[in-house]
């Protein structure tokens, strides 16, 4: 064991204690921290005979709910091209196992990939022998790196993203950093500045194949189900701010009310949906806001921030009509984004609005939604340009200013139309990420996976 790896695997073992503890705060409001503890410090329960090593094992890791969902067209062409060998899943949190079952259900195995120790990283190869590792996106364990190489398992880092923010960090240790992505047999990444900035840490052996978000085929199924909450809302004019985070809703909240009050956004949708939106006294009825946080956790504490402020609210858990004194929507559900993209007028992109990097604008943008997105967008920064250059998405500078350009954009039905245009051909100039992908690691799996 090198130094650098040394004094890394020390660090990681002070901090097990806090990790404990951490899973046990988070199982206050998420109990599912509390399942499946053992595989979080490398013990794993008996295979099923059907699983245990009949059949060879490609091992995908995703961290958590995005991650997961990206790699669904990754997976989908691997069981394709290699019917034979069976897919394994590790993720880290409860959301992303939890997506992963609503995705892949039995068809692929599920578990935690443990803390990066050497003998919890070694146990989890030994029990499920994988044949090769795919790393979604930015995770990089000095442990786990280390032991795959000695255990003779190639590790690809594929739809490889690295924010300027990232690199810094990274590029604090810049030694193991070095070493990290030197163990990697190869990296597929997102864009050319992604790949510009791992090759300045070091990293070897680089393709730019392009964000495989843009290969997420949307579900029928989702766009039925959209229709269905439609009709639930009614004729009113619809907008969603879309996985939310901490922080976020209160500024929303505050600026949607603010505008109620002093009656700014009132307006119906001439010549559309909105013109009869109207009450008893002839008057507009004002637009729905669906809230839909990304964390489910953080349900209960979105519902009191609209309930504290004296606006009216129904879960989408009430599978009942909106009514039209209804203020707030709240989507406590998972797994339904594209449905609500597909019900609503317009969309925010939440984790824009504060400093989190912004969550995936390019669902909304396939299936022609109107995109609004704040400052922050340091993770999907290339997709972000590109949608405001093309006219698929608008620019907010903060809560205020994302209420008027959402008012602005109800009133205008054909400015609405216009950017969903956009946002589709968006979408469709930028998909075949997979294919690429699949061509970058399908000579390892030829030679590794027999």
């Amino acid at each position: 064991m090198t130094l650098r790896r040394f004094i890394y695997t020390l660090a990681v073992l002070a901090l097990l204690p806090w990790a404990a503890i951490h899973l046990l705060w988070r199982a206050r409001r998420q109990k599912e921290y509390l399942h499946h503890w053992g595989e979080r410090w490398g013990f794993f329960p008996q295979r099923k005979p059907s699983q245990q090593y009949l059949a060879p094992t490609i091992w995908l890791h995703a961290v958590s709910v995005g991650e997961t969902r990206a790699a669904q067209p990754l997976v989908a062409a691997l069981c394709a091209r290699y019917p034979d060998h069976r897919v394994l899943f590790t993720h880290m949190t409860p959301t992303g196992r939890a997506a992963s079952v609503a995705l892949f259900g039995d068809t692929v195995e599920r578990l935690y990939l443990p803390y990066d120790t050497p003998w919890a990283m070694r146990r989890f190869l030994c029990h499920y022998q994988p044949r090769i590792g795919l790393i979604m996106e930015t995770e990089l364990w000095p442990n786990l790196l280390t032991e795959c190489r000695a255990a003779g398992v190639p590790v690809y880092l594929l739809n490889a993203r690295l924010s300027a923010r990232s690199a810094r960090r990274y590029g604090r240790w810049p030694n193991l950093t070095r070493q990290v992505l030197q163990s990697l047999s190869a990296i597929g990444a997102q864009s050319a500045d992604d790949a510009a900035r791992l090759t300045r840490l070091g990293a070897e052996k680089i393709t730019v194949t392009g964000n495989i978000k843009f290969d997420i085929a949307t579900p029928p199924e989702q766009m039925e189900l959209g229709r269905v909450f439609r009709a639930r809302m009614g004729a009113r004019p619809v907008w969603l701010a879309a996985s939310t985070r901490e922080g976020e809703e209160a500024l929303i909240l505050d600026a949607w009310h603010s505008a109620m009050n002093s009656k700014k956004v009132l307006s119906p949708l001439p010549g559309g949906a909105g013109d009869t939106a109207m009450n008893s006294q002839n008057k507009a009825v004002s637009p729905l806001l669906v809230i839909v946080p990304r964390h489910p956790q953080r349900f209960d504490e979105v519902a009191r921030l609209v309930t504290d402020r004296g606006l009216r609210l129904q879960r989408r858990s009430e599978e009942s009509a909106i009514a039209p004194t209804t203020h707030v929507l709240l989507g406590d559900s998972m797994g339904e984004m594209f449905a609500w993209y597909a019900a609503v007028d317009v969309a925010f992109i939440g984790g824009s609005l504060k400093d989190y990097g912004c969550q995936n604008l390019i669902e909304a943008c396939a299936v022609g939604t109107p995109v609004l997105i704040g400052p922050s967008t340091y993770n999907f920064a290339e997709a972000a340009r590109e949608a405001l250059a093309c006219g698929a998405a608008h620019a907010i500078t903060d809560a205020d200013d994302l209420v008027r350009q959402m008012d602005m954009l109800l009133t205008d039905v054909a400015y609405r139309e216009q950017m969903s245009r956009a946002g589709r051909e968006f979408a469709a100039r930028h998909r075949g990420a997979t294919a690429h992908t699949l061509e970058l690691i399908s000579s390892s799996i030829s030679s590794t996976v027999r």
